[in-house]
């Protein structure tokens, strides 16, 4: 027998050529899309990803702030300490129940309120700046202007009790009415970010669904909940899933506001690493603790975003 040699058609040649070419091509196109991701890459690696993983080695250390280097190797002593430590864990419940007292009504509030802005056939431009103009503000600016509506005898807000025949109470000196009057601030401030998520997703529904259903005999509160709310699922998904995630994550405003007090009543669980870390200069417990609550933080937020999911499949 005789071997014979397969000599390709010029249109298989072509072909092979122009795959050649386009695999050739698209690496060549991700160059570009690269050049520009590193400076990005280096940065978030040496500011986030290096940082993160020198902080999870410093929690098996008894390292201070006052002393050079990671210190005296602790194993998962700080760890342990974290688990047994009361005030932590007094710390995560503020979290968690900061996170309850505002994430409801961040939620419902924005819905509603987009809804209004929306259906409003005059001034839509203002009722959007006014929602979302809060939002804006430094949190020390905020912080600020509550400080000095929350002053007794002087602030607007003992005015209004008053003026309603009520003693006013110590807004932020009482441990009853402190973490309910932070969150009655917060709502204030971060209203505008839900109110604008919510607003495109009003905006993506078709007006034709309502015509339709108007033209059927449907009232509003039927438009609202067979149409709105319905189509509205994966905004609403997004909108708790981001606010429970920023509540947990609660600061700036409990710092600046009552510096975790009265009596360490909102005090929470980053205000409590802070306090460790750089007061107590515990730094390796403090990263001990920060480590559990991140993941404490992620299990949380694994779970909210599943079961949200899973409802969303099953609607």
């Amino acid at each position: 027998m005789t071997a014979t040699t397969y000599v390709p058609r010029p249109a298989e040649a072509a072909s092979a050529d122009l795959s050649r070419t386009g695999r050739r091509g698209r690496r060549d196109d991700t160059r570009p899309g690269l050049a520009f991701l590193a400076p990005f890459l280096i940065l978030y690696v040496l500011f986030v990803i290096g940082p993160a993983l020198y902080g999870l080695v410093m929690s098996f250390f008894d390292t201070s702030l006052v002393k050079s280097g990671l210190g005296k190797f602790a194993g998962f002593s700080n760890y342990a300490e974290a688990f047994k430590s009361s005030d932590f864990w007094s710390s995560m419940w503020h979290t968690v129940w900061f996170t309850i007292l505002t994430t409801p009504p961040l939620v419902i509030l924005s819905f509603i309120f987009a809804m209004l802005a929306e259906r409003a056939t005059h001034g839509k431009w203002f009722f959007r700046l006014a929602f979302f103009a809060p939002y804006i503000l430094p949190s020390a600016t905020m912080a600020l202007i509550w400080i000095w509506l929350y002053t007794p005898g002087l602030g607007l807000a003992s005015a209004v009790v008053q003026k309603l025949g009520i003693t006013s109470p110590q807004w932020l000196g009482d441990p009853h009415w402190a973490m309910w009057s932070i969150a009655a601030a917060t709502v204030w401030w971060t209203l505008g970010f839900n109110f604008v998520l919510y607003l495109a997703g009003l905006q993506e529904i078709p007006r034709e669904l309502y015509e339709s259903s108007s033209l059927d005999g449907a009232s509003p509160w039927q438009q609202m909940r067979s149409i709105t709310i319905p189509l509205l699922s994966r905004t609403t998904t997004l909108v708790i899933v981001l606010q429970v995630i920023a509540s947990l994550k609660v600061f700036d405003q409990m710092y600046i506001m009552t510096s975790g007090g009265p009596n360490f009543s909102t005090r929470p669980a980053l205000e409590y690493i802070y306090d460790i870390g750089f007061t107590d200069y515990r730094v390796g417990y403090g990263a001990a603790a920060s480590t559990v609550y991140f993941v404490l933080l992620l299990i949380v937020s694994a779970i909210w975003f599943i079961q949200t999911r899973r409802a969303e499949r099953s609607a």
